[in-house]
C-alpha cells in the first residue's frame, strides 16, 4: 500500500474559453505553481451498476451522492500505481477517500473482491460501497488533459484546467490508449477551484472581472445524458429505469 489520503473541501466548476484560461494563468503567476503532476493526461474508470444506478442518482442532484473510480496519471501497466477513489458529496461539501495500489491489485479487488493488501478504514468503506450497490462493474473510461496548480501561500487552494475530455464504454482499462467521444465543446476549458475555505481576493477579482460564474457539470453525467442514455433507449433489450 503506497499511499492513502482523505480530502474534505468545496469544488467549484467554471467553463472558460481558451483565451480566458490564458488570462487566468497570467493572473495566477504570483500566487500559484504547477503541482507535482503538472500537465498530465488523466485516465479514469468509473464503476456503476448494470442499469447505471449511481450516475442516474447523481444527475438528480440529491443532498448526498457518491461514486467510485480508479485513476492514473500516466498510461498504466499491471504494476503501475493507481488510485482507487471513493468520492462523496453532501450539501456541497466533497469528501474523498483515496488509496493507492497496483493496477492489477486494484482491478482484482474491485472486479473479483480479492484485496491482496491489509484492510484499512478506507478499504472497508469501499468494500461497504461495493456490497451496498451489489458489486458495481467498470462502466465508463474517461480521460482528459489536466493542468493542476497549488497555492504558494500554504493554503489548500488548488486550481485545475481540463481539456480534451473523452469518454468511451469499451476498452475499459487504464493500460489502454486514450481515445473516445469528446464531451466538451471545441475551444472550451473546464476549470475547477478546490478549497476548504474562501477565495483569495485576487481570484475573486478575476472571476468578477471576467464575468465567470460557477456551473454544475459532471464529466460522467454529461457522457451519460448526451450519449449513453440515448443509446440505451434504442436498445430494446435494455430493461433499466430511465
Amino acid at each position: 500500500m503506497a499511499y492513502t489520503s482523505v480530502f474534505k473541501r468545496y469544488e467549484f466548476k467554471y467553463m472558460l474559453t481558451k483565451e480566458q484560461k490564458e488570462r487566468m494563468i497570467a493572473a495566477m503567476q504570483e500566487h500559484m505553481r504547477l503541482d507535482k503532476y503538472g500537465r498530465k493526461t488523466i485516465r479514469n474508470i468509473y464503476f456503476d451498476t448494470e442499469n447505471y444506478r449511481l450516475i442516474r442518482r447523481s444527475i438528480e442532484k440529491p443532498v448526498y451522492k457518491e461514486k467510485l473510480r480508479v485513476r492514473c496519471y500516466d498510461k498504466a501497466n499491471s504494476e503501475s500505481a493507481v488510485f482507487v477513489e471513493l468520492k462523496k458529496k453532501y450539501k456541497s461539501v466533497v469528501y474523498k477517500r483515496r488509496i493507492s495500489m497496483s493496477e492489477e491489485d486494484a482491478m482484482r479487488w474491485l472486479c473479483e473482491g480479492t484485496l491482496g493488501l491489509p484492510s484499512t478504514q478506507i478499504t472497508n468503506e469501499i468494500d461497504y460501497f461495493m456490497e451496498y450497490y451489489e458489486k458495481p462493474v467498470p462502466a465508463v473510461f474517461l480521460s482528459y488533459e489536466r493542468e493542476a496548480y497549488y497555492a504558494l501561500d500554504g493554503s489548500d487552494l488548488r486550481i485545475t484546467f481540463d481539456e480534451n475530455v473523452l469518454f468511451r464504454t469499451e476498452a475499459l482499462s487504464l493500460c489502454a490508449e486514450v481515445w473516445g467521444t469528446p464531451i466538451l465543446e471545441e475551444g472550451t476549458v473546464l476549470m475547477e477551484i478546490k478549497t476548504s475555505g474562501g477565495f483569495p481576493m485576487w481570484l475573486a477579482s478575476f472571476l468578477s472581472r471576467e464575468k465567470l460564474y460557477k456551473t454544475s457539470f459532471s464529466k460522467y453525467g454529461t457522457a451519460y445524458q448526451k450519449y449513453i442514455l440515448p443509446s440505451l433507449k434504442e436498445n430494446l433489450n435494455y430493461v433499466g429505469t430511465f
